[in-house]
């Protein structure tokens, strides 16, 4: 069996690759681990349980709370949250483990399962690996050690998490919204309550779109990986500008009032020059990804702030900004860390940011975001491929060498394979948009060939 955690968690088709056999089996097999590690420290556990709003989650949920409860680990349902409410609530509550079951962008067939450190910290490498391994060893027939009597976990909803979590996002705003309006796109997901309900307190007319999330209609057409509604609504509307999330709400990208995409580069951008005038960007230091378009880091040096790459995915982002202490992180796909007020990335929290400052500056968000220029990006997705086999298939490197010759120095190649999905992305960057393309095209014709 392949490894079950990506960059993102456990993720499948639910009910199929992701069943509640497996839900329970992992929450049990983590309950395991983390003890074993030391996390719950000779006392009795506690495990915050978040989900979003998909059909799939409910049934799944149910799953792992029964093998967390059945570990000895008591359970604090909170419901329909965003991702990084049951992070920010597993630290604040003082609980050793969080659960958050969602599949983000991916379309609604689709779930997941994540889990949290104490402090609301995702997991590392390690401890997902000895998760996995624990699991496997009990699903071929290793019996559990299982609690009896008053040693079985205990399950209550807390509901005053959704009030808590907009509380916090309000409060660490550095001024308020007054004066601005502002559409969301909530993707028909886990924020379609809390991100309206903390631009309403911080003082934003809002207009919602994608914000009647039913079970089955998260992502679909709405959100961040579907612009299209949201820049037709931010001109209809005459709005400052639009903020969308995805599924649950760990991504922000933004729109201007012209109905231009603000990507999360451009985004990062803005909040490093925010932050670094209030005094609070460490070492005038910025994390992003070798994803992140080469404008962003032109941009960046010539603002005399340095720039450092991790490897795509949050998750290294935030092991690169916890290792050194710097403040603030992203990806160009919207994920934005601000480790002095989240633990991972948060959607919400950096649409309000965002906000914070065009009231704060009374410039436009297109305006703020011109401080880079995006250079021409091409990203081209390739399913159905051998993704293990990107960094040794030698006819690739030929491929990847021919391009790079072709581009010179005023563009580069990435490929890398995807953590969440089954796929090769391909991404090219060059001068002119042309030559991306084609560049792109035939890259991704190489990987057709060599992996197929």
């Amino acid at each position: 069996m392949g490894r079950l955690f990506g960059t993102d968690g456990v993720r499948g088709v639910a009910n199929a690759d992701l069943t509640a056999e497996m839900a329970l089996g992992l929450s049990v097999a983590a309950a395991h681990v983390l003890a074993e590690a030391g996390t719950f420290a000779g006392h009795r556990p506690t495990a915050v349980v978040g989900r979003d709003p998909r059909a799939s989650g409910e049934f799944l949920e149910a799953a792992v709370v029964a093998g967390l409860a059945s570990a000895g680990v008591d359970v604090l349902r909170v419901g329909v949250l965003p991702t990084p409410a049951v992070a920010y609530l597993t630290g604040v509550l003082g609980a050793d483990l969080g659960v958050m079951l969602s599949a983000s962008h991916n379309a609604m067939p689709d779930n997941g399962v994540k889990f949290f450190a104490r402090g609301g910290h995702k997991l590392a490498d390690e401890l997902e690996d000895k998760i996995e391994s624990v699991y496997d060893e009990h699903r071929t027939g290793a019996p559990w050690d299982r609690p009896t009597g008053s040693g079985v976990g205990r399950v209550r909803s807390y509901d005053e998490g959704f009030d808590r979590y907009v509380a916090h996002l309000v409060a660490v705003l550095p001024n308020r919204l007054d004066g601005l309006k502002i559409v969301l796109d909530e993707a028909h997901g886990a924020a379609a309550r809390v991100s309206p309900e903390a631009f309403t307190r911080a003082g934003a007319e809002i207009v919602t779109i994608g914000a009647s999330p039913d079970g089955l209609n998260i992502n679909d057409g709405y959100g961040s990986t579907h612009l299209d509604k949201l820049k037709a609504a931010v001109v209809e509307q005459g709005a400052d500008f639009g903020i969308a999330h995805d599924g649950d709400a760990d991504r922000c990208l933004a729109v201007d009032h012209t109905g231009e995409e603000i990507d999360g580069d451009q985004i990062l951008a803005v909040l490093a020059l925010a932050m670094r005038e209030r005094g609070v960007l460490r070492s005038d230091t910025v994390v992003a990804t070798v994803m992140s378009n080469l404008g962003f880091k032109l941009a960046m040096e010539r603002e005399g702030i340095r720039l450092v790459q991790a490897a795509v995915g949050d998750r290294y982002v935030l092991e690169e900004m916890k290792q050194h202490g710097y403040a603030l992180g992203g990806e160009q796909s919207g994920h934005v860390i601000i480790l002095d007020h989240a633990t991972t990335g948060d959607g919400t929290l950096t649409g309000l940011m965002l906000a914070a400052r065009v009231a704060q500056t009374g410039r436009s968000l297109r305006e703020l975001a011109s401080v880079m220029e995006r250079l021409p990006q091409v990203l081209v997705n390739v399913p159905d491929v051998d993704k293990s086999r990107v960094s040794s298939s030698a006819e690739l490197a030929a491929a990847v060498d021919e391009a790079e010759r072709e581009l010179g120095t005023t563009g580069r190649v990435l490929l890398r394979p995807s953590g969440t999905e089954p796929l090769v992305r391909v991404m090219v960057e060059a001068a002119d948009i042309e030559q991306a393309r084609a560049v792109a095209g035939r890259l991704a014709d190489a990987v057709k060939s060599a992996l197929g």
